[in-house]
């Protein structure tokens, strides 16, 4: 029987965590206390794209599907890791072109940037990471691609104001996940078991979310 591994690759989260500039940080406050109540509980209060979490179509697009709408196959499956660069704020087509082997397709792809060992509260963190550009969405789109994940704060660089990845690869039904974490444990190449479990938030636009990679050998 082959051995089981299985990789976390979720930011922990916590209060005051760096999240996407604009949006509120999380804060989790004890609430009970087991030497005063005799249990411990905690309240949380965060956006539902904040740390480790997967966008829904309907993010962007009223008409599209809300993060429990979504099918657990789609979120659930095999996938691969690509160690990429970036020339400025964008991920190109060519980098994806020279990474690319015909059995990511139609898989969930994992984008390594890097940017992750980069966290903290820095100017360069929160607004100069990288996404990807127009036609590097169209080729993951046209590979079939099942859902994209990356390690920085969001899929289109911060000065995109328009979000114009977001916008097509959600109106094309492709969620993906956005600051994931530990990209480093993945070899590239290898086919994993990719986990990506958001909570089951009625009609949200995502969520928070714990993903995993289970590999086989």
């Amino acid at each position: 029987m082959n051995k089981q591994e299985i990789i976390d690759l979720t930011t922990p989260v916590e209060t005051f965590m760096p999240v996407w500039p604009t949006a509120p940080l999380p804060e989790i406050k004890p609430v009970g206390i087991i030497s005063r109540d005799g249990y411990n509980i905690e309240t949380i209060s965060s956006t539902t794209h904040t740390g480790t979490h997967i966008d829904a179509p309907y993010h962007f697009d009223e008409a599209g599907e809300k993060i429990d709408e979504i099918d657990l196959g789609t979120l659930i499956g095999p996938g691969y890791c690509i160690r990429v660069k970036s020339e400025g704020h964008e991920i190109g087509l060519e980098e994806l072109e020279n990474k690319w082997k015909d059995e990511y397709s139609g898989k969930i792809v994992l984008l390594n940037t890097g940017w992750s060992k980069k966290r903290s509260f820095s100017r360069e963190f929160l607004y100069d990471f990288p996404g990807l550009s127009m036609d590097a969405a169209k080729f993951l789109y046209d590979k079939k691609t099942k859902v994209v994940g990356i390690d920085t704060l969001g899929m289109d660089p911060f000065e995109r104001t328009d979000f114009p990845v977001h916008r097509y690869l959600l109106a094309r039904g492709v969620p993906f996940i956005e600051d994931l974490c530990n990209l480093d444990a993945l070899k590239e190449g290898t086919e994993y078991t990719i986990a990506a479990l958001p909570l089951k938030l009625k009609g949200a636009s995502g969520s928070l979310a714990r993903v995993v990679a289970i590999s086989h050998s």
